[in-house]
């Protein structure tokens, strides 16, 4: 060997060792594929708190890359509300990334319902889980009709929910996607669909979670003589003489009828028309205002109400998952359940789950749909030649209806008058 090749051996065992550390430094909190059978139903607590929630069903539904891989729970009854959550060892992010990932398959065509997830702390009753029930962070996809098709990202930050202020599209179509939610300790995120950045900001600049850190001076006041006036009246203009018309006037073509009778009908008067020398109301030219000092800006202080927050990231007591959800349509597939301190644990894991299968999901889904076309077709086909072969018949007997009409006819033109 060359002393060159034997100096590469540290560096690939560096690498190595590196890639391993990624590994073992990574912490996988909460992992769930549903590839036991049955077994998820004693992970997972059904909530007691109505007695009508809607049943879970495992599933990898109509179309899917693997029969087994894609099974997942599915929403099985129209309208009704789901709820289900599952424990885990209960965990704080403080100081380290919080990475939330799970799939979602509606293949029902959606009309309005829920596909998102709700972290809560780990007290949470499960089995009197609902929806005011306090959670910490709301994240996935929500559609209703064609105005809602967003992601939501609620954070609780002192017992309040905040909306995050960006609109964030959801995917709308019946293909599995994964949804990613990235909180870091320097209070950024990063929102992902499909192992893709979609959004991205701070909790300060993308919550009204603190109070403004500007507001308006309450003291100050806008000056008595500012004048912010960009135009104004020409005082040299004056209106013509001529200007004044009336904005309709009677039709002069217009005739009073012959048969117009005044005592009955009344005086006579002509209908009217719009005049077209009136030139509506007269007002004097435009002119740049030499007093024009510009918008008056509000002077802005520092709010003493506004405290800066690096904590609002954190969450202590992290324990449970949960799905509680509102579904018109049922059919909605969740599934790969992940929540680890790890971002690219969570790359990886995409891509050895949904990143496997969506190809031949997509193609499964592609050839039914060809097929189902085709069938349409077939059916359309034979129904038209029913229809053809239908009208053939009428036709016939008409023709031979005709034949006979016209047989009788010549039989009683052939015979006497006494005869018919």
């Amino acid at each position: 060997q060359t002393a060159a090749s034997i100096m590469k051996f540290p560096v690939v065992i560096t690498v190595v060792l590196a890639s391993l550390a990624l590994t073992i430094d990574a912490t996988v909190y909460f992992k769930e594929q549903f590839l036991d059978g049955d077994g998820w139903k004693s992970r997972w607590v059904e909530s007691k708190h109505k007695s009508d929630y809607g049943q879970w069903k495992l599933s990898a539904g109509n179309f899917y890359g693997d029969a087994e891989a894609d099974k997942g729970i599915r929403t099985s009854q129209d309208a009704h509300f789901y709820a289900l959550s599952a424990h885990f060892e209960p965990f704080s992010n403080e100081g380290k990334p919080l990475v939330i990932q799970f799939t979602v398959k509606h293949e029902q065509k959606i009309d309005c319902g829920g596909g998102y997830v709700k972290l809560f702390p780990d007290e949470l009753d499960q089995s009197d889980m609902h929806g005011d029930s306090q959670y910490y962070i709301m994240f996935g996809p929500d559609i209703c009709g064609y105005s809602t098709k967003k992601v939501h990202v609620i954070i609780n930050y002192k017992g309040q929910n905040h909306l995050i202020k960006k609109d964030i599209k959801c995917k709308d179509d019946e293909l599995t996607h994964l949804y990613t939610l990235i909180v870091n300790p320097d209070q950024t995120y990063e929102v992902k669909i499909d192992n893709e950045k979609v959004e991205s900001g701070s909790f300060e600049d993308d919550w009204d979670m603190l109070p403004l850190k500007k507001i308006k001076d309450p003291e100050a006041k806008k000056p008595s003589d500012w004048d912010d006036r960009a135009k104004i009246d020409d005082p040299s203009d004056t209106k013509p003489e001529d200007w004044d018309k009336p904005e309709t006037i009677p039709d002069p073509d217009a005739k009073k009828p012959d048969d117009w009778d005044e005592d009955m009908d009344g005086e006579w008067e002509p209908p009217m028309i719009a005049n077209p020398e009136y030139k509506g109301e007269w007002k004097p030219k435009q002119i740049d205002n030499p007093d024009y000092k510009g918008t008056w800006v509000h002077p802005e202080i520092d709010n003493p109400e506004y405290t800066q927050d690096a904590t609002m990231y954190k969450f202590n007591n992290l324990g449970v998952l949960g799905l509680d959800l509102w579904q018109v349509k049922s059919g909605t597939i969740f599934d790969n359940f992940l929540i680890t301190d790890d971002v690219k644990e969570a790359e990886e894991f995409g891509k050895e789950t949904w990143g496997k299968t969506k190809g031949p999901e997509k193609k499964m889904k592609d050839e039914q749909e060809d097929m189902e076309r085709k069938l349409r077709e077939e059916e359309e086909k034979e129904k038209n030649k029913e229809d053809a072969e239908g009208d053939d018949e009428d036709d016939k007997e008409d023709d031979e209806k005709s034949d006979d009409d016209a047989g009788i006819e010549e039989d009683n033109n052939g015979k006497p008058k006494d005869e018919l």
